[in-house]
C-alpha cells in the first residue's frame, strides 16, 4: 500500500519533467483508471467524446439545471479539439502540471502554524487570502470553506487541504 501513496508524487515529477510527450506516462495505472471512470460518467451519450450536451447532462445529474450555454462553450473551448479520452487526460495533465508540490503548499501554511498542530484559524486564513498577493474574493473563500469546512473550533486542517489540492482526493 505504501507505493500507492507515492504514485501521485512520481506522476507529478514526470509531468513536471516534460520528458515524455505521451500523456499516459504522466499518470500511474490507477490514476488513469479513475480518469477513465470520470470520462465515462461525463460522456453521457457514450459516443466517446465529451461535448456541450454531455456537460449539460452531467451538470443536471449533479443537480445544476440552469447552466448557461456560454459557460458550457467556454469549457469545451479549453480543449484543442473534440474531447476524447486522450484529450481529456491531457487537459488534466496540463492542469496538474501547474500545481505546486505538496511540500511547497504545506510549507506556506506552516508559516502560520507556529505550534505545528496541522491547522490554522479559518478567520485568519480568510483575512490573509483576501488581503495578500493574489487576493481571493468573498465568493472564492466561501467556495474553499464549502469544500474544506473548518472544524467546530474554527480551525482549518491545512494538511488535508494540501493533500486534496495535490492528489485530488482525501486521505483514507
Amino acid at each position: 500500500m505504501a507505493a500507492e501513496g507515492k504514485a501521485p508524487r512520481r506522476a507529478r515529477k514526470r509531468a513536471e519533467g516534460g520528458a515524455s510527450s505521451n500523456v499516459f506516462s504522466m499518470f500511474d495505472q490507477s490514476q488513469i483508471q479513475e480518469f477513465k471512470e470520470a470520462f465515462t460518467i461525463m460522456d453521457q451519450n457514450r459516443d466517446g467524446f465529451i461535448d456541450k450536451e454531455d456537460l449539460r447532462d452531467t451538470f443536471a445529474a449533479l443537480g445544476r439545471i440552469n447552466v448557461k450555454n456560454e459557460e458550457l462553450e467556454a469549457m469545451v473551448k479549453e480543449a484543442p479539439g473534440p474531447i476524447n479520452f486522450t484529450v481529456f487526460l491531457t487537459m488534466f495533465g496540463e492542469k496538474l502540471k501547474g500545481t505546486d508540490p505538496e511540500e511547497t503548499i504545506l510549507h506556506a501554511f506552516k508559516v502560520f502554524d507556529a505550534e505545528g498542530k496541522g491547522f490554522v484559524k479559518a478567520d485568519f486564513i480568510k483575512e490573509k487570502l483576501m488581503t495578500q498577493a493574489d487576493r481571493f474574493s468573498e465568493e472564492e473563500v466561501k467556495q474553499m470553506f464549502a469544500a474544506f469546512p473548518p472544524d467546530v473550533c474554527g480551525n482549518l486542517d491545512y494538511r488535508n487541504l494540501c493533500y486534496v489540492i495535490t492528489h485530488g482526493e482525501e486521505k483514507d
